[in-house]
């Protein structure tokens, strides 16, 4: 059994106990490439595979990995499958965002109890290395939580994969685990998915964002910041407000056809050392003006980073009552500017940057203009 969690949000009720995120899955065209491309630019590390060589004739998947994170890149072997056309429809992005849980039939029952539509019902699977327990439900648009009982394996990942031995395996760049994860729903749907986590999965409120706080002379949105009893899943909900132009949210809906991931945001202990090395790799990040940078020491205070290298890698900072942080935003890494990434450093702060978001939303509006899409 897994030691119990520290309570830190006490307004959740946690009837279903999460112990942090088991893995992200993406549905996407070419799973070996995209694999690639993750070990090349973002450091991870090969794990485990499932395919034709492991009996699997439907799909083949890649599991990456980097200290806490995994991420699972799945492609399908034919079409007319749900996850062809999952493609079709959203181009790559994420499916399954999976929940690590002691007890994954009771997680089921307690979601599907409340309202949650059922996606899998509590299943187990099993190989020489144990048994793991799986369940789910649908969230926004196609995106789905799988509740993930592994309590009872000792495999490399799941039952169905095998260890992918692999030469090239690229040093990591620093990245710990993930921090949170934004969805990006439709207009007046903010609250429902509000609802949807407090009423159906038991979380709390941990902040509201309105257009007044992430606004810019052209565009806003605004965001209500849900978590779980310990903190350890944090799901951002974000959704369009009126604006002179078209957000990035109404971008990102217009090309992913519907409400989907919008970010994923991983922490590091180092973000210049992390970003630096990104870099080299040929991951692009968001320009931010530079004239930031000419008064952000006036609103945070004392750092122990050096203000011209963050500049020099447009890394971000600001401060709350617990203390500060850092964070840079990547370019979208598909050719649909739908899903990118956060990179985080948390000194102290919980918060999410909200001194930060003028800059941010200026720099996205920037990439936007470029592409034709701020209209």
């Amino acid at each position: 059994m897994t030691p119990a969690l520290k309570k830190i949000f006490p307004e959740a009720q946690d009837f279903l106990p999460i112990n942090g995120t088991d893995y992200v899955e993406f549905y996407v065209g070419n799973a070996k490439q995209a694999a690639h491309f993750y070990k090349t630019a973002f450091g991870f590390q090969s794990l485990a595979y499932s395919g034709l060589e492991t009996g699997d004739s439907t799909k083949t998947s890649y599991v990456l990995t980097q200290d806490k994170i995994k991420l699972v890149l799945t492609t399908p072997m034919s079409g007319n499958t749900e996850i062809e056309k999952h493609i079709t429809k959203h181009g790559d992005g994420v499916k399954v965002i999976a929940l690590w849980v002691d007890d994954a039939t009771k997680a089921w029952e307690e979601t599907t109890k409340r309202g949650a539509k059922s996606y899998i019902r509590p299943n187990k699977t099993e190989d020489k290395n144990g048994i793991v327990v799986h369940s789910g439900i649908h969230t926004y648009g196609d995106t789905v939580h799988m509740f993930i009982e592994r309590k009872n394996y000792t495999g490399i990942f799941l039952p169905g994969f095998e260890k992918w031995e692999s030469a090239y395996n690229p040093t990591t760049v620093g990245l710990k685990y993930i921090d949170h994860m934004v969805g990006n729903v439709g207009w007046n749907e903010m609250n429902i998915w509000e609802s949807f986590y407090r009423d159906i999965m038991g979380f709390a409120n941990l902040i509201t964002f309105d257009d007044k706080d992430i606004s810019t002379q052209y565009t806003a949105l605004m965001s209500k910041v849900m978590t779980n009893g310990n903190g350890r899943i944090k799901f951002p909900i974000n959704e369009p407000a009126e604006g002179v132009k078209k957000s990035q949210i109404e971008e990102y809906l217009e090309f992913y056809n519907g409400p989907g991931c919008q970010h994923i945001a991983i922490a590091t202990d180092n973000i210049i050392e992390t970003v630096s090395e990104m870099k080299k790799r040929g991951v692009e990040f968001l320009h931010v003006p530079q004239t930031y940078y000419d008064t952000v020491l006036d609103r945070v205070g004392i750092i122990d980073e050096e203000i011209n290298k963050l500049k020099d890698l447009n890394i971000l900072v600001d401060r709350d009552e617990e203390g500060y942080l850092l964070q840079i935003f990547t370019k979208p890494v598909e050719d649909r500017p739908t899903l990118f990434f956060e990179i985080i450093q948390r000194k102290g702060a919980q918060s999410f940057g909200k001194g930060n978001f003028k800059a941010l939303f200026e720099a996205i509006e920037m990439e936007q203009k470029k592409r034709g899409t701020l209209i």
